[in-house]
């Protein structure tokens, strides 16, 4: 059954080859990198690294949480090649890694299309030690012709979420089929190396997850502390709402609402609100509609130069909320939180990554739409230091109750999870050693 589905897989690939190109060329309308290089993607590449360590990181959010891993690589001595398919993945490669590419120790291509030819190409090119495919990227053709190479093909930093395993488990379970053609996986946590396992997949190995490995930039750390300070915050409880999107606002602001009125019953000073929107054309809007509530408001755009507070006036008093509308500050606003409310959880797109919160050690609340973060989400509530909540209503009965978290629970839960780097590395010549066992 597996031989016909390759079959037909590459059937599809090959006749669809105008349609694949038209896609890239309607996209390279908008953005040239798509037909960049286009002979990459049919297996031509004009600069061989034979014996590089493959590391396949298809968009932007895999490559970031690659990047401790293939700097680890490098460190040590090995070449490294990236495969992507957008260019924002390959550009961050690029960017990240330029001194490294220009040295001759890394290469950053497209990955090639879905065919054995293709990927024959790509195997000439670069004959890999080995390939580390990251998150749960399962393409038919990249794991048949890893095989046929004779090149060990990993799962890297994977997770196998309950929705997808449930769907997978019906029919002709074929997306099953394909993952135990890989020479083994290395897992974020016990609960997905037992979910891989029940569906056969074999050589597997717990690791933790990557993302924990990021660095904290130690500036907007210290700045994010200061803040606390220099906006009057004082022994407040701060609580930053974190990426909100689109059509959670009315329950924040339900929440928030629901606080003041409490504090101001028990004649308590109200908990400073942080509110960062997911996207900059909302920052507008919501910033209005806080105000038209009522809300006293300090919007991060009004302070001048980046996040230092000891560049900014004199604050005359602690507002209400201070609104994060600004871009790549948001450790900064992290750092300033008792809590944090991890945004898109509310909505059924999903709730947002909520690694970077608990790696600063804060408490964690999101909605009930957990399944785009089901790890680390899972782990992190049956350790106690993720909490999720159906609607407005019970997040403000939450924040208003405020049940403490210990600090030294998310400590473990980061400790457990974190040194995810260290441990793939200190796994792969263990899997390796059993791929050449078996």
């Amino acid at each position: 059954m597996m031989r016909g589905f390759l079959l037909l897989w590459s059937a599809f690939w090959t006749f669809g080859l105008p349609l694949i190109l038209f896609y890239l060329w309607r996209r390279g309308r908008k953005d040239p990198a798509y037909t960049a290089h286009l002979a990459e993607r049919f297996g031509r590449y004009p600069a061989p690294l034979p014996g590089a360590v493959w590391v396949h990181a298809v968009s932007l959010g895999e490559l970031r949480s690659a990047v401790p891993l293939i700097r680890a690589l490098l460190d040590r001595g090995d070449t490294v090649v990236t495969t992507h398919f957008t260019p924002a993945g390959r550009g961050e490669a690029e960017r990240v890694f330029a001194a490294d590419i220009a040295g001759g120790r890394m290469r950053a291509v497209w990955v090639p299309l879905e065919t054995g030819w293709a990927y024959a190409g790509f195997f000439r090119t670069f004959r890999p030690a080995y390939g580390l495919v990251m998150e749960i990227e399962i393409w038919p053709r990249m794991v048949a012709a890893s095989r046929r190479a004779g090149v060990p093909l990993f799962m890297c930093n994977a997770q196998y979420p309950s929705r997808a395993l449930a769907r997978d488990s019906k029919g002709l379970r074929l997306r099953q089929a394909v993952m135990r053609g890989f020479a083994g996986a290395l897992v974020k946590s016990d609960l997905q190396a037992q979910r891989f396992a029940s569906v056969g997949v074999r050589n597997i190995a717990v690791t933790g997850e990557l993302r924990f490995d990021q660095p904290v930039p130690p500036a907007l750390m210290a700045a994010g502390q200061a803040a606390r300070g220099w906006i009057g915050a004082g022994a407040r409880r701060v609580i930053v709402i974190a990426s909100a999107i689109e059509g959670e606002d009315a329950t924040y602001i339900h929440a928030i609402g629901a606080l003041r009125d409490d504090h101001a019953a028990r004649s308590l000073p109200m908990p400073l609100l942080v509110y960062v929107p997911r996207r900059p054309e909302r920052f507008n809007d919501v910033a209005e509609t806080l105000v038209k509530e009522g809300f006293s408001l300090l919007r991060r755009s009004d302070l001048p130069g980046a996040f230092d507070p000891t560049h900014w006036p004199v604050q005359p008093g602690c507002p209400d909320i201070f609104f994060g509308d600004s871009l790549g500050e948001m450790y900064a606003y992290l750092a300033m939180a008792d809590q944090v409310v991890v945004g898109g959880g509310f909505n059924p797109k999903g709730a947002h990554n909520i690694s970077e919160a608990l790696v600063l050690g804060k408490p964690v609340i999101t909605g009930p739409h957990t399944h785009t973060i089901e790890y680390p989400f899972a782990e992190a509530q049956a350790a106690g230091v993720a909490v999720s909540v159906p609607d407005a209503a019970a997040l403000a009965a939450h924040l208003i109750a405020n049940p403490p978290t210990d600090p030294g629970l998310i400590a473990a839960f980061t400790d457990a999870h974190s040194d995810a780097t260290r441990k793939t590395l200190a796994a792969i010549p263990r899997l390796l050693a059993q791929v050449r066992l078996s």
